[in-house]
């Protein structure tokens, strides 16, 4: 078949599934929704579809387009599906059929993150050929972000060794000079996949090359030091900052050092970090103390947890729903039933509600400890604000009855 009466399939082939199942995402509607309407509708059925054939006929009924956000997340969650399925054929077909002959997508934007599509259910020849035969099939030249693209979809499929050969390769052979965003992919390639120590070599080519580092280079270094407990090397890149680049550590930097010791279930350390930070003049924020309050939970320390939460708020910082999310189901799995249901409901007061297990946890406890009033009443509240899940939460209070 040549390739004009190939494309012409394809749009055939296209707008014949577009009108079969532009249906699908509104059956009880006859007004027709807006594009992001159906992407909301498409998202929604496709977290719960399991068919890869009904997976496909949704995505061409959304009309996707990876220029917003809430397209790109739909998109990514048929990418899972599919993959899940081991259905690489429909997810070539998707991209390679269904989208890339579209006029709309016919840019680097998208071919961009075709490839991070194709990263995600690891098919990287797929995502290879594509940066390869942008120009000559889709009319796009190949710039350095559509490389850092191709980059990024081998960190998202974990093959760090096709990262360092690209790295190393690709600039020579498509003429592209690296930028910041490229030595920021390679080193991070380096720290997730245990081999910080490479990175001295990376930012020795970007030295060379008059590409100064910045803090997301340095942060990304804190990290996989930590990560592989070389603490001797955190100090190393502390100094190098200071003494080689002029950058002064920033509230990200701390924080990502406080992460990193509560990851490591050395929150006590985390801890000492962020007071000798506050002595130096440097205020913390939310994230910091949810960190904190995370670490100190994760290792069995609630109570601390919990000190940390108050003095979280008698500070003027604003706890974010994982925050109460987490301190909920810590006290829950420590016995302390009533200091959860005390935070449940300040919680819920803000419309964040905890998930399934977290509530049934709480509400079996407090039956546990003689507090069935509590218990139903809270049934009451997430009953009245999810009704879908009416049923499983009958059974629930049945059973607080008989005990």
């Amino acid at each position: 078949m040549s390739i004009p009466s190939r494309l012409r399939h394809i749009h055939l082939h296209h707008h014949h599934r577009h009108n079969f199942s532009t249906s699908i995402l509104s059956p009880d509607s006859s007004t027709p929704l807006t594009s992001k309407q159906k992407t909301r509708a498409a998202l929604n059925l496709l977290k719960i579809e399991k068919n890869p054939e009904r997976v496909l006929e949704i995505c061409a009924a959304a009309s996707l387009t990876p220029e917003n956000h809430l397209d790109r997340v739909t998109l990514s969650e048929a990418v899972k599906k599919l993959s899940a399925a081991g259905h690489l054929d429909g997810l070539r077909r998707l991209i390679e059929e269904d989208l890339k002959p579209r006029l709309d997508l016919r840019n680097g934007r998208f071919l961009s993150h075709a490839m991070v599509l194709y990263g995600q259910a690891n098919m990287l020849d797929d995502a290879i050929r594509t940066f390869d035969r942008m120009e000559e099939e889709q009319r796009v030249p190949r710039t350095v972000k559509s490389l850092n693209s191709l980059l990024f979809a081998c960190i998202v499929a974990k093959n760090y060794k096709e990262v360092k050969r690209i790295y190393l390769e690709f600039p020579k052979i498509y003429s592209i000079i690296p930028n910041i965003d490229t030595y920021n992919l390679v080193i991070k390639a380096f720290c997730e996949s245990g081999s910080s120590s490479s990175v001295y070599s990376v930012l020795d080519e970007m030295d060379r090359n008059s590409v100064k580092p910045n803090a997301t280079t340095m942060k990304t270094m804190l990290s996989g030091f930590y990560k592989e407990e070389k603490f001797e090397e955190v100090g190393k890149v502390l100094k190098l900052m200071e003494e080689r680049y002029k950058m002064h550590p920033s509230l990200s930097t701390y924080n990502v050092r406080i992460v990193s010791l509560c990851k490591l279930k050395r929150s006590a350390e985390a801890k000492a970090l962020m007071e000798g930070m506050i002595c130096r003049g440097r205020k913390p924020n939310s994230v910091t103390y949810m960190h904190l309050i995370f670490g100190f939970c994760r290792e069995g320390n609630v109570e601390e947890g919990e000190r940390l939460f108050q003095e979280m708020k008698k500070k003027g910082y604003t706890p974010n729903s994982d925050c109460y999310f987490t301190l909920i189901h810590f006290l829950s799995e420590a016995g302390k039933f009533e200091s959860a249901l005390s935070l449940a409901k300040e919680s819920m007061a803000k419309a964040w509600f905890p998930n399934f297990t977290t509530m049934k946890n709480l509400v079996n406890g407090l039956a546990s400890v003689s507090k069935v009033d509590d218990a139903k009443e809270l049934i009451k509240e997430i009953k009245e604000k999810f009704s879908a899940s009416s049923d499983k939460w009958d059974e629930i209070e049945a059973g607080l009855t008989q005990e």
